[in-house]
């Protein structure tokens, strides 16, 4: 069945209306007929069951068959900070970010990132990353889409990581798993957590000392080196299950 989001306001007591892009889509791509069957989130742990009832130019209008609240989101946010990568590797780690619970990924251009975007490329890989987010989100059943935000220099990462309660930065010459495993158990349902994930080359020593003087917690995930788009999915993974307790 497919699935689609709108915001709360949206949803009104004689049902629901869908507007944007995604008129064209049921229209003329999914040709989506009068009584047809879909599923609609409203970002707000409300799930919907609905039937198509009727098309205007720029509206599809739904009638509500079934209203439930479904809950599958994380009990903390998370924020990925996430090194620009090389080729369409963070194609990947945004769709798997989203799979595994992020509540925001945010492109960091630090200072061994090979990648360098211009304004208008940046704007248009944001809008590919975007569109990604929301095609995990459907596909995950999640109850909210992921926002992936303008890509941000380093030091503009860290200043906004700090206004969140927890800040992670694992680090491949950081060692010792025990620590990092209290650093992990220690977080709490209901805080927000950053965690921040160098690109192809990892972080310079001064930038995890920058994060670290502003309260981050440098933390291992293991022994092995991961690649770029592994560490930060392994480190959502870790988070998750935690979580999910």
């Amino acid at each position: 069945m497919q699935h689609f989001f709108v915001t709360p306001s949206q949803v009104k007591e004689e049902g629901i209306y869908i507007e944007g892009s995604d008129v064209n889509h049921m229209k003329n791509v999914l040709r989506m007929r009068c009584g047809e069957e879909l599923v609609v989130s409203d970002g707000n742990n409300r799930r919907y069951r609905c039937a198509v009832d009727g098309y205007e130019e720029d509206k599809v209008f739904l009638r509500i068959l079934e209203e439930k609240t479904v809950d599958t989101e994380l009990s903390s946010r998370i924020y990925l900070f996430q090194g620009l990568p090389k080729q369409d590797k963070m194609e990947l780690i945004v769709q798997k970010a989203v799979e595994l619970g992020a509540y925001q990924i945010i492109p960091v251009s630090t200072r061994r990132s090979v990648v360098k975007l211009d304004e208008k490329k940046a704007q248009k890989k944001a809008e590919r990353w975007q569109q990604i987010a929301v095609s995990a989100a459907k596909q995950a059943g999640r109850g909210y889409i992921p926002e992936v935000a303008p890509v941000v220099s380093y030091r503009q990462a860290v200043e906004r990581a700090k206004e969140l309660d927890v800040i992670l930065i694992p680090y491949e010459l950081e060692r010792g798993m025990r620590a990092t495993k209290e650093i992990i158990e220690a977080v709490r349902p209901g805080q927000s957590v950053a965690v921040f994930i160098g690109p192809e080359g990892g972080f310079e020593k001064d930038e995890v000392e920058l994060a670290v003087s502003c309260g981050a917690k440098a933390v291992s995930l293991g022994r092995r080196i991961l690649r770029t788009e592994t560490a930060g999915l392994a480190a959502l993974a870790v988070l998750m299950f935690h979580l999910e307790e």
